[in-house]
């Protein structure tokens, strides 16, 4: 176990006071509800609060691809904690359906990189280099095998990479799943609750206001810990005690469409991809704009999302629209999340995946319930360290 410098703070006797937890977690997505669910299962008292609608912002807004192969991930260290993450992904998946008795659409067929111009196929062959250098197992495919496997591709494409071990899940199934897990494991969730202050006292975090309107003060929560994890939310929180977390949200659009049969797997293409769902759907996507907090679907993000889209499948073009909407990713100055304790001895930080919280929920809800009940981690989290932006 690594070690972390921090004063221990005895958990407090289980209260039967509606206001007071073991921990409260701030935020409600899957990054806050995933550590909920580990807290819970060591039978602390956890509540989580949550602006809006546990698990309806970025968490929903998502994709649901588990790919930190064909993402090339930098640097190495993340990369690594992102396979370690997508690793613990079949049993995480397993004990929340176990659970919830729900089915979350967990998907392992692999994905598939397709080049429609030279320098994506010499992208891929990089890709493939240092992935089977490190033991991955990928295969370059020959554009007669990239249509054997997906019809309907473009007819022009230069190269594929296959990668069987890049999976994905429907996210918007597993939020449902992952919060009627915690339910079920008593944690409470206080949905339309905007924290908006952190009362602050000797170095500690004694209690959070809390309420429906973020411009009242409303309720007192206290707990012995709290679990920061309010994505793109989480600077305005800690910005009046002097903590920088070089923090903006990045807007991402999506598309959804109907398909007469079913998408085989995830076929990405650059920073365009299609997404299988069940029930003959798939999304497509995605943008990254910087607009502040403006989550709003526009005209000249669809028109790039489309695109995309038709130029890796021309099939796209003839599908049936179902619908598109907007997420904002909690973003960083590295574009690497923020884990672990900060000045605050018991407010930890568990924010700022960026555009990878859903595959990074089981690693982080692991590595900060160690934090909280141990004060050690299994793997190292100096890199992530929220005074880093200092």
């Amino acid at each position: 176990m690594v070690s972390h410098r921090v004063r221990l703070t005895p958990m407090p006797l289980h209260s039967d006071s509606a206001h007071t937890a073991d921990v409260i977690v701030i935020g409600g997505g899957i990054i806050g509800c995933s550590i909920a669910f580990r807290l819970a299962q060591a039978r602390l008292k956890v509540m989580v609060l949550e602006r809006g609608k546990p698990g309806a912002e970025a968490s929903s807004a998502a994709a649901g691809m588990l790919a930190p192969q064909g993402e090339r991930v930098e640097p190495q260290a993340f990369a690594d904690l992102c396979v370690a993450s997508r690793e613990l992904y079949p049993r995480f998946v397993a004990e929340i359906e176990e659970t919830s008795r729900r089915a979350v659409g967990y998907r392992q067929e692999g994905s598939l990189l397709i080049a429609l111009d030279d320098g994506q196929a010499e992208e891929l062959r990089e890709t493939h280099r240092a992935q089977t250098k490190r033991g991955f197992r990928l295969e370059l495919l020959e554009p007669e095998d990239v249509h054997r496997r997906v019809p309907g591709l473009a007819t022009d494409l230069r190269l594929g990479l296959f990668v069987p071990g890049d999976h994905w899940v429907d996210n918007e199934r597993l939020m449902e799943a992952l919060i009627e897990s915690c339910h079920r494991l008593g944690v409470q969730f206080h949905g339309g609750r905007a924290v908006t202050r952190l009362n602050v006292t000797n170095g500690r975090v004694e209690s959070v206001d809390a309420g429906p309107d973020p411009t009242v003060a409303g309720s007192k929560f206290s707990a012995a810990s709290f679990v920061l994890a309010a994505g793109c939310w989480s600077q305005e929180l800690v910005t009046p005690l002097g903590i920088n977390l070089a923090m903006q949200p990045c807007r991402g659009q999506m598309l959804e469409f109907d398909t007469p049969e079913q998408l085989p797997l995830v076929v990405r293409a650059g920073h365009h991809y299609l997404v299988p769902r069940h029930e003959r759907r798939i999304l497509v996507g995605t943008t990254a704009e910087y607009v502040g907090f403006e989550k709003a679907v526009t005209g000249e993000g669809l028109r790039l999302i489309l695109e995309g889209a038709v130029r890796q499948a021309p099939l796209v073009s003839q599908l049936r629209f179902r619908r598109a909407w907007a997420g904002l990713r909690p973003d960083t100055a590295d574009h690497l999340p923020i884990l672990g304790f900060g000045e605050l001895e018991n407010l930890a930080f568990a924010t700022g995946h960026f555009r990878n919280g859903i595959l990074l929920a089981p690693i982080t809800a692991q590595l900060v319930s160690e934090l909280l009940l141990t004060r050690s981690t299994s793997l190292p989290i100096d890199p992530y360290r929220p005074m880093r932006f200092a």
